[in-house]
């Protein structure tokens, strides 16, 4: 899950859709014309050029990253989370995932815990999942 916070908030701030939009509309490969939700949400089927996929759900108030391969889609999440200045959670919440920037930004409760990384693809991956075996 990618949530944006600021200034130590304990409530998600609201996304912008439209840079959601433009770093994962080149990379989705589902129908077009179902990528916007009857709500507003958005939906993505995207895949990387390795072939690794991911369905991306997301609405004002937070991104759902399900079932990702291992591989070059999560270098497509790093960016989304880097360029919107978000956080990943992961959904057991026992894992809080960012760059050093969005740390200071996080609650209080879950800075402590938080694995501060470069946002990569890699780092993410690795970082949530563990390293990937040759």
């Amino acid at each position: 899950m990618i949530y944006k916070f600021v200034d130590g908030g304990e409530a998600p701030v609201l996304l912008d859709l439209a840079l959601v939009r433009a770093v994962l509309e080149p990379h989705d490969v589902g129908d077009p014309q179902l990528t916007v939700g009857e709500e507003g949400g958005l939906e993505f089927w995207v895949r990387a050029s390795d072939g690794s996929e991911a369905e991306i759900f997301a609405d004002a108030q937070g991104v759902v990253v399900h079932r990702p391969h291992a591989g070059g889609v999560w270098g497509i999440v790093a960016e989304l989370v880097s360029r919107l200045g978000a956080v990943i959670i992961d959904p057991s919440g026992a894992v809080v995932v960012c760059q050093a920037e969005e740390h200071a930004h996080l609650p209080a409760g879950m800075q402590d815990d938080a694995i501060v990384i470069e946002m990569t693809g890699e780092a993410v991956e690795a970082a949530l999942l563990g390293p990937r075996r040759p």
